[in-house]
């Protein structure tokens, strides 16, 4: 996984990895870089096939920095092969900013999240945006689990390099449905003391 930290530890951020002490535990994470691509996995696919959101950056032809999210049903985002991930953009404000960011400057940068578990999976890339009609495989292959709304472009990213990041830091979460799964025994015996309590006061009033 080398590929990431070549591109993420930069001149400047090695000059203060050597003033905060970390440069030589950082070295062994660069390793031997090939200069290619890092590669999707099967635990990769399986942690993006799994989430109903990422966070996606961009660059502004400025140099700023733009974060947005990306939300959906589990599996929105797929994973084409070991080096691509894909996902149909649908309108949301129509503002644009990371489209308007990616045709000047295609790098990007995702945030898979899982917060129950307290992972983190980081990924950089170049983003590649097309109108439906130019790919009507792609079209139908991303179509089988989508983001409900009104379709506005395919969006690819080639990777670059991923990390799976550590936990520290990262608070557990949980959506609606994976508080659902986690409180069903819960609301079960719930409703069970209910129907026994129902059914004592039934006997009280009986003896009355």
């Amino acid at each position: 996984m080398s590929r990431y930290f070549h591109l993420a530890f930069t001149e400047s951020v090695r000059r203060v990895q050597q003033e905060r002490g970390s440069a030589e535990a950082m070295e062994r994470m660069l390793g031997g870089d090939t200069g290619e691509s890092d590669r999707l996995g099967a635990d990769e696919a399986a942690f993006i096939a799994a989430r109903d959101g990422f966070y996606l950056a961009s660059v502004s032809a400025d140099g700023w920095p733009y974060v947005q999210f990306r939300g959906g049903p589990p599996g929105f985002v797929h994973v084409l092969d070991s080096g691509t991930l894909a996902y149909l953009e649908v309108r949301g404000n129509r503002q644009y900013i990371t489209t308007g960011n990616i045709r000047s400057d295609d790098r990007v940068s995702l945030f898979f999240m899982d917060y129950p578990h307290r992972l983190r999976l980081k990924i950089f890339g170049r983003a590649e945006l097309h109108s439906p009609g130019d790919h009507p495989e792609l079209h139908d292959r991303l179509a089988d689990i989508r983001t409900p709304g009104q379709l506005e472009q395919l969006t690819v990213i080639r990777v670059e390099g991923i990390s799976w990041n550590c936990h520290k830091h990262i608070t557990p979460r949980y959506s609606e449905a994976e508080l659902a799964g986690a409180l069903r025994p819960v609301r079960e015996r719930i409703e069970r003391l209910e129907e026994e309590n129902r059914a004592l006061r039934a006997q009280l009033e009986q003896r009355e």
